[in-house]
């Protein structure tokens, strides 16, 4: 049994949920999300309530059944609140601003890196601070991964993008030998 499966999905006001067999299309005031249910996965809409069960018993299933309960549970987030990550560019000369459609990102390279904004992905940059915003959890989560692993944090001097807050685990540098 899946503890997360069983809960059941609440739906806000502002909200309309479309049902189609597999398909499920969440409306809010923030956009609009498409997603496919598993075949393994039965779906049932009462009174602005989605609840999930399996149609069967099997480890599989009891996996993606809290999956699919998790990702609709976001869909309906996102559409509603959105999601929104924050990245913190440590170091002297970094830079990041957005150009056309690109995150151009100066950091110690001797070149631009560029990083092409997804369609449905806002991008803001504020001294040092890159926001990304989106509905999509899984998006916003992959392009900040994506912009952080441009320049990781390295462990001696903690220069390099970061998520706001992210703790970076210091390293102690080479000792002089005291002469005698």
């Amino acid at each position: 049994m899946s503890r997360i499966g069983k809960k059941n999905i609440i739906i806000p006001e502002n909200v309309d949920v479309k049902i189609d067999h597999r398909d499920i299309t969440i409306k809010g005031p923030k956009g609009e999300i498409f997603h496919e249910i598993p075949w393994i996965i039965d779906i049932e809409m009462k009174d602005k309530v989605i609840s999930l069960k399996p149609k069967k018993r099997t480890k599989q299933s009891s996996a993606l059944w809290g999956l699919t309960r998790s990702l609709l549970f976001n869909c309906v987030e996102g559409v509603t609140n959105g999601f929104e990550k924050q990245l913190e560019l440590v170091g002297i000369g970094y830079r990041a601003n957005v150009e056309n459609d690109k995150l151009v990102l100066e950091v110690g390279f001797s070149d631009k890196k560029e990083i092409e904004i997804p369609e449905g992905i806002e991008i803001s940059v504020k001294k040092n601070i890159i926001t990304i915003s989106g509905i999509n959890k899984q998006q916003v989560g992959a392009i900040a991964a994506k912009i952080r692993s441009v320049r990781r944090p390295e462990p001696y001097k903690g220069k390099g993008i970061r998520y706001v807050g992210e703790k970076v685990r210091r390293k102690e540098g080479k000792k002089a030998l005291a002469s005698t």
